[in-house]
């Protein structure tokens, strides 16, 4: 399998709980993040939202599509969300948040391996294409995340 650590900066001038609220419902994301075709939950969790499980299947920019089942393990509202993903992609993800004079500053980390064969298989040659392609979805998400709510999006810088 072919593992990938990601970390994707976003600075949002939004609320922190407008920012943590449209991030923790997951299921509306196809209605602001391109590339996210559908979102459908699976189990309801706790009372608290843990074990709460959603499968997401999105659609590359290169052509291809991913599918996979995330699970909610840790919850701290409204500053963390940490999400366990099984499928084509398998390893975790986790939101961070904090804000300071008006802005939110998001922070993912996404740790995962592909499952799927054809992914490994490409992974020597192809992994410069699959972080690009990532990348450019976290980008879509941050813009898109700031027009839904109708507030400027400062960057969408990696590291």
């Amino acid at each position: 399998m072919a593992c990938y650590h990601f970390v994707t900066h976003w600075r949002i001038a939004a609320p922190l709980e407008a920012v943590y609220r449209a991030i923790s419902q997951s299921q509306r994301w196809p209605l602001w993040w391109p590339g996210l075709v559908r979102v459908r939950e699976l189990a309801a969790g706790d009372a608290r939202g843990i074990g709460r499980i959603y499968r997401y299947h999105w659609q590359s920019r290169l052509g291809y599509g991913l599918r996979f089942d995330m699970r909610v393990i840790r919850l701290y509202p409204p500053r963390v969300i940490v999400g366990e993903a099984r499928g084509d992609l398998d390893g975790w993800g986790c939101w961070q948040l904090t804000e300071q004079a008006g802005i939110t500053r998001v922070r993912y980390e996404w740790r995962v391996r592909t499952t799927r064969r054809w992914m490994n298989l490409a992974a020597p040659l192809a992994r410069p294409l699959f972080a690009w392609n990532h990348h450019a979805v976290m980008r879509d998400g941050a813009a898109g995340l700031a027009r839904w709510l109708h507030a400027p999006g400062l960057d969408g810088r990696r590291h």
